[in-house]
């Protein structure tokens, strides 16, 4: 029904950048909030940074100064700028959506849809 994709990730030493996409594809009939988790080796997943519809955007403090979240409506796609990397936010990254599905012309209650993970490792 729905698929998120992400892209992006890789290995980069400290102070570097890396910029995530997050593409949603399928029987969608309207996505809400978007999102980026990160969860790395032995620690719980958390919220990096969330965006709504309309551009209003949120942080983690950890990150706020250092990351930018943003959205393209019309491609079904949140991004996720990361500067001044630091080793700690070595991690797997998870886009998150709130998604309608439309199917058979009926729009259903909003599901809580996760993409697969890219790994972040920050290394020299």
């Amino acid at each position: 029904q729905v698929q998120l994709v992400e892209s992006g990730g890789g290995l980069v030493q400290p102070g570097g950048s890396l910029r995530l996409s997050c593409a949603a594809s399928g029987s969608i009939f309207r996505v809400d909030v978007m999102a980026w988790y990160r969860q790395a080796p032995g620690k719980q997943r958390e919220l990096v940074a969330s965006i709504t519809s309309g551009g209003s955007a949120n942080y983690a403090d950890s990150v706020k100064g250092r990351f930018t979240i943003a959205r393209d409506n019309d491609k079904k796609t949140v991004y996720l700028q990361m500067n001044s990397l630091k080793p700690d936010d070595t991690a797997v990254y998870y886009c998150n959506a709130a998604i309608n599905t439309r199917v058979s012309g009926i729009v259903r209650l909003p599901g809580d849809y996760w993409g697969q993970g890219t790994q972040v490792t920050v290394s020299s």
